[in-house]
């Protein structure tokens, strides 16, 4: 495997940054994930967009971004992959111990993994756990991961392969890596940006093909709700089976399906879709 790190690529083994990145000491950086499937990347301009915004949310300088495509490019070509996990890391770089940052410049960082294909229908948990919906970093996809670690940990150890959040004033956000959309009364929901969740790439796309409503929903919403889905880069649009103990029986149901359906012929329709 080959990596881009810093200007040119390299083999994994030899690819290196500093342990006193800040991206490594405090977790001072920014990423994107985005698919690949032979070779050709989705939806990359939006998530070069999201990349800068939660840079510059971050406070870190504004990423170059042919240099970003550059990297994309070189990754892909020398990590041949059928479906692939192409990740961009961008740091505060070379930085003394401590919140501060220092002056050498930023860390970048782009990988590619292989993946398989997400099944169809999966289950998730809730946990007590919440998100900060006024919080420095609400919104901005940054390297700050280890509360998602220890919720998507314990998903595992009932089953399951997501855990979702409500917020600090008890509304649905999202979950570790994903997004939540309902079915009530045979309309399709999502929680809107202002409840903390990330601004998906994969919910924006599916919200504005399938005409979701952007809904304040309240975390037991995923009691009464009829369908339940999750969206994410690599999941795309993937049906939920079962929330804690309740099943969903017949998942995916016919909302969700179609969804599934929609989603999967528009993105195939165009590789580098705009946001409406």
């Amino acid at each position: 495997m080959k990596l881009w790190v810093n200007g040119g690529l390299h083999q994994a083994d030899e690819a290196r940054i500093s342990v006193l990145d800040h991206g490594l000491t405090v977790g001072d950086g920014v990423f994107e994930t985005v698919k690949t499937v032979h070779g050709q990347s989705f939806a990359l301009t939006l998530h070069l967009e999201r990349l800068r915004r939660s840079a510059l949310g971050l406070g870190l300088p504004e990423p170059d971004e042919d240099e970003v495509r550059r990297a994309c490019a070189a990754v892909m070509d020398a990590n041949p992959v059928k479906l692939g996990r192409l990740r961009i890391t961008y740091t505060g770089g070379l930085s003394p111990l401590g919140s501060d940052r220092g002056d050498q410049g930023p860390t970048l960082v782009v990988a590619l993994g292989e993946t398989t294909r997400r099944p169809d229908v999966t289950s998730v948990i809730t946990v007590p756990w919440t998100r900060n919906e006024r919080g420095a970093l609400t919104g901005l996809k940054t390297t700050s991961y280890a509360e998602n670690v220890v919720a998507l940990a314990k998903a595992g150890e009932h089953g399951a392969t997501e855990a979702l959040f409500a917020n600090t004033v008890g509304r649905l956000c999202e979950g570790t890596g994903s997004n939540v959309f309902v079915v009530l009364d045979g309309e399709l929901h999502t929680p809107p940006v202002s409840s903390g969740c990330l601004a998906g790439i994969t919910r924006a796309l599916t919200a504005q093909w399938t005409g979701a409503k952007e809904t304040d929903l309240p975390f037991d919403a995923l009691e009464r709700a009829d369908e339940v889905f999750l969206t994410s880069t690599l999941r795309d649009v993937q049906a939920v089976g079962r929330i804690d103990g309740r099943e969903l029986p017949g998942a995916p149901g016919p909302v969700t399906a179609k969804a599934m359906r929609i989603f999967e012929e528009r993105a195939a329709a165009d590789w580098d879709p705009k946001a409406g």
